[in-house]
């Protein structure tokens, strides 16, 4: 229970459900601010008392399990070096994989619970053989299978979503407030929990560290200067106080950040265009393709807000290898691109690499 208004109307439709149900605060920070500010951040001291008033109204046993220390090795401690490593990761994505889907199912299951329930709009489709699936939610603006993209399906065997189902949020804010839910209106958090002010560069600069080095074309022509390769991103427009502007006048993107020479490659907007992605830490969500070494149809998302791409997919030399219909924009290698048929989760993979539909010498 994050002390939101979705994970406290599944709880309440887990009891209404006749569940046995024990309402659980994960502990993320030994420093928790006081008060969340407006909607930015979660799992505050706030969070803390707005889940334990809800379960107090569902009458269920409520704790607060600290895993601060393993959110800080497997989530905070994973976006550092991934930034360090000039890549661009979900802490969101590393948060349900290694902690609300590991670490915290792993110690629910070693006390006896069956499963781990959440406020997550996803849901899960068990087939004729009885192997379950990770589906889309009914309300598409509010799907957050995406983030969820990283079950397996073993960890999708103790998953409950409650709220897979409901057309609208609205409606569950109207259901928590017929329950007489004290969070019934309470703003949804955003952006980067450890990182409440929503400052991510200034974030990774305190934690990373700043390091001058050069801004360069395609060519490797010297066009500006940074500060800290780590406070760029693939697609970055913003922000780049460039030195040198480009010949045909046209602004400049960033195509590339590349930390060991800490140089960061900018060009024109349709280099941003990609016509593969590639990653070896992939995991299917349930059953895999029967043939995954046969390129097989797909659609492939890459942000959890983004519209679904058609695609083909195949396993080949240990990578999730996806190649789309038509160019994706400005993909960043650690994002996550997860992989659908229809409205199923088929699997997910970390990007490691991916190939410009636009050659350098173009």
């Amino acid at each position: 229970m994050s002390g939101g208004v979705d994970s406290a109307v599944a709880a309440a439709r887990a009891v209404e459900a006749g569940h046995d149900v024990v309402g659980v605060h994960l502990a993320l920070s030994r420093m928790p601010g006081t008060l969340r500010t407006g909607s930015r951040g979660c799992c505050t001291i706030e969070d803390s008392m707005d889940a334990q008033r809800a379960a107090n109204v569902l009458g269920i046993p409520y704790y607060v399990w600290d895993f601060s220390e393993r959110f800080k090795a497997d989530v905070v401690d994973d976006f550092i070096a991934e930034y360090s490593a000039g890549r661009t990761p979900n802490p969101c994505m590393r948060c349900n994989e290694r902690i609300k889907f590991a670490a915290l199912l792993e110690k629910a299951l070693a006390l006896g619970f069956d499963a781990v329930c959440t406020g997550h709009y996803a849901t899960i489709v068990t087939d004729a053989a009885g192997h379950r699936e990770l589906h889309r939610a009914s309300a598409w603006a509010k799907d957050q299978s995406y983030v969820l993209g990283v079950l397996t399906a073993e960890q999708l065997e103790h998953a409950y979503f409650p709220l897979g189902d409901t057309p609208s949020k609205q409606l569950v804010r109207e259901e928590a407030a017929r329950r007489g839910l004290s969070v019934a209106q309470k703003p949804d958090s955003h952006d980067i929990c450890f990182i409440s002010d929503g400052d991510t560069k200034g974030w990774l600069a305190e934690h990373v560290g700043e390091a001058p080095g050069d801004i360069v074309d395609r060519t490797g022509a010297v066009v500006g200067s940074h500060e800290g390769a780590h406070a760029y991103t693939v697609g970055q427009r913003r922000g780049l106080h460039l030195g040198t502007p480009a010949p045909d006048g046209r602004p400049r993107f960033v195509l590339e950040v590349r930390p060991k020479e800490n140089t960061v490659v900018v060009g024109p907007k349709e280099a941003l265009a990609t016509a593969e992605i590639a990653g070896s830490r992939f995991t299917w969500a349930g059953l895999p393709p029967a043939d995954a070494a046969t390129p097989f149809p797909c659609e492939v998302q890459i942000r959890a807000h983004a519209d679904p791409v058609p695609a083909v997919a195949v396993v080949s030399a240990g990578e999730l290898v996806v190649r789309p219909e038509h160019p994706l924009d400005g993909v960043a290698p650690g994002q996550t691109a997860v992989v659908y048929v229809g409205t199923r989760v088929l699997g997910q993979c970390t990007i490691d690499r991916t190939v410009s539909a636009v050659p350098a010498d173009a």
